[in-house]
């Protein structure tokens, strides 16, 4: 992933008073454990007191990677967008095809299709999922429902999650809905979804 699919939510995030940073990975290339070493390397680049992360459906997963193999990280909570915590339905069918191996690429290797250890709970997270279904889910069978078109609201629960909310977006739609960056700068401040 550029990051570049990031740029929008980025320029909210900046409105609400943060600053954010753009992180780059190899998201078919490399395995999630791989990313999430490069996530490392650049969270220690920033040299920042406290480091707040957000990632969009793989990027949840290469965080919480971060958190299991490098637990020395600064204060900061956490946010996924669309991540598939529990894995994901869409990519254990797409794998099973004969592009399977192109289209998930190396992430099926650590993750994707399975999920990741339980999180650890030194850092908070807030989940949000997406409830507008629209996306590649239509042509794959048995994605249960609600879900954001890839990816079902109930694969983005987590023990031990902080908070989880879901918006009217579609999968993709999170990185451009702004209800969902609203939710985020309001989970990054303080740490709790906004309900009001």
């Amino acid at each position: 992933m550029t990051g570049l699919e990031m740029g929008l939510l980025r320029r909210r995030l900046g409105r609400c008073g943060l600053t954010p940073y753009r992180f780059r990975y190899p998201s078919l290339g490399d395995t999630v454990a791989g990313n999430a070493a490069r996530l490392d390397a650049f969270v220690k680049t920033l040299r920042e007191p406290q480091v707040h992360l957000v990632g969009h459906s793989l990027g949840g997963l290469v965080i919480r990677r971060l958190f299991q193999d490098f637990p020395e990280q600064p204060p900061g909570r956490v946010v996924t967008l669309g991540t598939p915590h529990t894995g994901s339905h869409v990519a254990r069918r797409l794998q099973r095809g004969p592009f399977g191996a192109f289209l998930v690429g190396r992430a099926a290797e650590d993750g994707l299709l399975d999920g990741l250890a339980p999180w650890p709970g030194d850092h908070e997270l807030g989940v949000v999922a997406g409830r507008l279904a629209l996306g590649v889910g239509w042509l794959i069978p048995g994605l249960p429902r609600p879900n954001d078109g890839t990816v079902a609201v109930a694969e983005t629960r987590l023990a031990g999650m902080t908070d989880h909310i879901a918006v009217p977006a579609s999968h993709m739609g999170l990185l451009v809905s702004r209800r969902a960056a609203r939710q985020t700068c309001h989970f990054l401040r303080h740490g709790r979804f906004d309900r009001d």
